[in-house]
């Protein structure tokens, strides 16, 4: 659901406050805050946004140089995909580096008269918001900005051809121009970047110790065509696996990482689901199942079991759809009542969470309880925030509603008949 961004005028006083004016000529004038925010083809001296920190000042210099050799506004001898991946990892290790990757991408995405670099540009912050978000202070702005372009391919073409009409700088006269349009429509970038970013400042981005990797930022960049098996809704998913897999009624996915977990002795692994795997081993493993790959080199159960929580808990919308959300809630000390609303869900949601209901209750049997010393109690206090999820922010509601969705899972692992789940892919 598009959320209604910040006005363009709200948008121009977080600019006046938070841009780092710059200056030019010997008289040192301060450009105008559009023209700091339009398309630069030189250097920059000092960083876009206002800090102290001196290595951000550094560092922010350099960053913008990059920033132009990826969208071919400059000469470098390092390929694109080596560019995007030292940009990414220097923000993804320096917090403060951040907010200003993403404002110089929203001026070089601005007044950019070649449609490659534009393209590239947008394509590089699709692939940054893989990895990291903005900070909150910022996030508005760049939601505010990326809103504006979700419809907005006519206007842009235009905007190309009145800048090309008007009289052409010096400095803009020597830069090379394409005049063959490449790259997707600016939509399709700007679309994949408003999910993204709300996904991010959910999520938090990359995790873990490992720093980004090639393979991470090739998989980002294609993120935008293809979408991931991770933070799509289910029809998605099951779209994308029609060609691979015609004959299965559930996701790949989902069937594929909870065989992995029983394979390596989950069900007798102690604190299975409660205690993590290592996450950089899981963002490896997510990055195979992506490609529809499972690795026959896994050995620890929590890999698969960690992996597995987070799909579920990254879907689009929730295995339980919003919308029986309080019918839940309102049924969590009714067996009868709560098996009831899995009968209601549409077929998809109700073989997916039928199947995570089976999954779970071979893991509550009590063989398996003395091992794991996860009993169904442990069960569903881990995958209920999983499969529901509350939309209130008051910290009261949300308490107590948490309370309430452990026993309606609870219920469900006690009571729902799973039986025709067997042998189902």
């Amino acid at each position: 659901t598009l959320r209604k961004p910040i006005s363009q005028s709200s948008m121009a006083d977080w600019a006046s406050k938070n841009l780092n004016m710059h200056t030019q000529g010997i008289f040192r004038r301060r450009i105008s805050i559009s023209n700091m925010l339009s398309w630069n083809g030189g250097s920059i001296k000092k960083p876009m946004l206002i800090t102290s920190n001196r290595t951000i000042k550094k560092e922010a210099c350099e960053m913008f140089k990059l920033v132009q050799s990826y969208m071919g506004d400059r000469q470098t001898r390092m390929d694109r995909n080596h560019v995007a991946l030292v940009t990414v990892t220097k923000c993804w290790s320096m917090q403060g580096l951040r907010d200003e990757l993403y404002i110089q991408l929203v001026r070089q995405t601005t007044d950019n008269m070649c449609y490659r670099s534009l393209a590239w540009g947008w394509e590089l912050m699709a692939i940054s918001l893989a990895f990291f978000s903005p900070s909150p202070k910022f996030q508005s702005y760049l939601e505010g900005y990326i809103y504006r372009h979700l419809d907005s391919d006519e206007k842009i073409a235009q905007h190309i051809k009145d800048l090309k009409n008007k009289k052409i700088t010096k400095s803009r006269k020597k830069r090379k121009q394409n005049t063959e349009d490449e790259g997707l429509p600016i939509s399709t970038y700007a679309k994949y970047c408003y999910r993204k970013l709300q996904k991010v400042a959910v999520t938090g981005g990359k995790k873990g110790l490992r720093k980004p990797t090639v393979e991470e930022i090739t998989h980002a960049r294609n993120a935008i065509v293809t979408p991931s098996l991770f933070g799509s809704s289910l029809e998605e998913i099951m779209l994308r696996q029609q060609d691979m897999y015609p004959g299965n009624k559930l996701p790949w996915v989902q069937t594929q990482l909870s065989q992995q977990v029983l394979a390596l002795g989950g069900e007798q692994t102690e604190g299975i689901f409660r205690i993590p795997g290592d996450i950089d081993e899981v963002n490896a493993l997510k990055l195979q199942v992506d490609q529809w790959k499972i690795p026959n080199s896994l050995s620890d159960p929590s890999i698969p079991a960690s992996l597995l929580k987070l799909w579920y808990r990254e879907l689009e919308e929730p295995v339980i759809p919003q919308q029986f959300y309080k019918e839940c809630i309102s049924n969590y000390e009714n067996p009868d009542a709560a098996v009831a609303v899995v009968q209601l869900l549409p077929e998809l949601n109700r073989l997916v969470l039928c199947y995570l209901i089976h999954f779970l209750q071979i893991f509550a049997q009590p063989s398996n309880v003395g091992r794991t010393k996860m009993d169904v109690n442990n069960l569903a206090m881990v995958m209920a925030p999983n499969c529901l999820r509350c939309q209130s922010d008051d910290p009261r509601i949300i308490f107590e509603n948490t309370r309430k969705e452990m026993s309606f899972l609870r219920l469900l692992i006690v009571h729902l008949d799973t039986s025709f789940v067997k042998g189902l892919v």
